[in-house]
C-alpha cells in the first residue's frame, strides 16, 4: 500500500500494487494507474536444492551458439559430499555420455588463458570459433590440447590487430613449449586455408602493434608514450631487418635512457618476453 495521485478521483489516494501483474491500482476507483512495472526490489528466494547448498545464482552460464545445444544442457546436481544426488539419472547420463563434452572443454581452456592475458572478449569468441571450426574437421584427436588452444588465441589475437608475442601465449599455455604452438600455429592455419579462404590471413605485424602495451607495463607517461610512436613511426622509414618485437623494445629501451626514468635492459626483457 502507498499514496499516490489518481487522475480519475483528482486526488492523492491509497494505490495496491500487484506484483503478479506489475500494476498499480487506485483502491478507491480500480484504475490502473501503472502497468507492467518492474520490481526492482531484492530477490530473497535462494533457487538452490535440499542439499544445504545455499547457491545464490538463478540462472546457468550464458547461451553459447557454438554448441550444438546452444549450452542449455541439463547436467545432474551433485549431492551431499560430491555424490550424485539420484544414483539412477546419474548411470544414465554417464552412460549416454556427452559428443560435446571435449569441445567445452576446449571452450573453457581457451576462456582461462584469454582471462589471464586480459584479451577482449571478440578475441575469446574469435578464438572459439577458430576451434570449433577445426573440431567440426575431425582432425583434433590426438593432439595437444594445450598447444592447439594457445596457438587459436595466438591466431584471433592477430586477427582482431591486438597481437600478443608467442613468449607472452606461452607463458599462460599450461606447459606447452612455443615450438608446439608454432608447429599448432601452422596446422591450423594449413587446415582452415581452403575452408576460410582470406578470413584467416593474419596480416603484417609492425612494432606499433606492441608499443601501447608495452609502454604500460612500464608505466610510462603519455609524453613518452607519444616520443616512442614518433619513433616508431620514423623507424619504418629505414630498412631494419629485425623483429618487430625487437624493433619497439630496443626504441623503448633507448628513449628510457634520455629520460630520468631508466630502465635496466635485462628488466626490459623480461618484461617485454625478449
Amino acid at each position: 500500500m502507498g499514496d499516490s495521485y489518481c487522475s480519475d478521483c483528482k486526488r492523492n489516494t491509497e494505490v495496491v500494487f500487484d506484483h503478479a501483474a506489475g500494476d498499480t491500482v487506485c483502491s478507491e476507483c480500480g484504475l490502473v494507474l501503472e502497468s507492467r512495472s518492474i520490481d526492482e526490489t531484492s530477490e530473497w528466494r535462494t533457487f538452490a536444492d535440499e542439499s544445504g547448498d545455499h547457491d545464490p545464482n538463478r540462472v546457468g552460464g550464458p547461451v553459447n551458439p557454438l554448441l550444438g545445444d546452444v549450452g542449455l544442457s541439463t547436467v545432474i546436481s551433485k549431492g551431499p559430499n560430491g555424490s550424485n544426488g539420484d544414483s539412477s539419472l546419474a548411470r544414465l547420463q554417464n552412460r549416454g555420455g556427452d559428443p560435446e563434452r571435449a569441445l567445452v572443454m576446449a571452450f573453457k581452456a581457451i576462456a582461462n588463458m584469454a582471462d589471464r592475458l586480459s584479451l577482449v572478449s571478440t578475441i575469446k569468441d574469435r578464438a572459439s570459433e577458430i576451434y570449433k571450426r577445426l573440431e567440426d574437421q575431425k582432425c583434433t584427436r590426438g593432439r595437444n590440447l594445450d598447444a592447439l588452444v594457445a596457438a587459436c588465441i595466438y591466431i584471433a589475437c592477430r586477427q582482431e590487430g591486438k597481437a600478443r608475442t608467442v613468449k607472452e601465449i606461452c607463458s599462460i599455455a599450461n606447459g606447452a613449449t612455443k615450438k608446439e604452438i608454432g608447429r599448432a600455429k601452422e596446422f591450423i592455419v594449413k587446415q582452415l586455408k581452403v575452408e576460410m579462404g582470406d578470413s584467416m590471413e593474419m596480416g603484417t605485424i609492425h612494432a606499433g602493434d606492441y608499443l601501447r602495451r608495452f609502454c604500460s607495463n612500464i608505466g610510462m607517461n603519455h609524453e613518452e608514450i607519444k616520443a616512442v610512436q614518433e619513433t616508431v613511426k620514423k623507424s619504418e622509414e629505414f630498412d631494419i631487418r629485425r623483429s618487430p618485437i625487437s624493433i619497439a623494445a630496443a626504441i623503448i629501451y633507448m628513449l628510457t635512457q634520455l629520460t630520468d626514468s631508466k630502465k635496466p635492459l635485462r628488466g626490459l626483457g623480461i618484461t617485454f618476453f625478449l
